[in-house]
C-alpha cells in the first residue's frame, strides 16, 4: 500500500491518524510517519485498512438526515 492509499483509507473510514493510533492501540508518530511514506505500511495492516476502505464506500452514510435540526 502506498501512504497516498493509506491517507486516502482513512478518508473514506473518516479516521484521523489519531483515530487510528487509538484504534491500533500504537504510536501516532509511527501512523504520521505510514502517512508521509517514511515507513512501510504492513500488508495486514493495507488489508485491514483496505477491506474497512472498501465498506464504508460500498456503505455510504444515509442522505436523508442531511440538514436535520432539533
Amino acid at each position: 500500500m502506498t501512504s497516498e492509499r493509506f491517507s486516502e483509507c482513512l478518508l473514506h473510514i473518516r479516521w484521523t491518524p489519531i483515530n487510528i493510533a487509538s484504534a491500533l492501540q500504537c504510536e501516532l508518530s509511527w501512523i504520521e510517519s505510514m502517512e508521509a511514506g517514511n515507513e512501510e505500511i504492513p500488508n495486514v495492516l493495507a488489508t485491514w485498512l483496505e477491506t474497512l476502505a472498501q465498506a464504508h464506500e460500498a456503505l455510504p452514510p444515509p442522505t436523508t438526515y442531511r440538514d436535520r435540526r432539533a
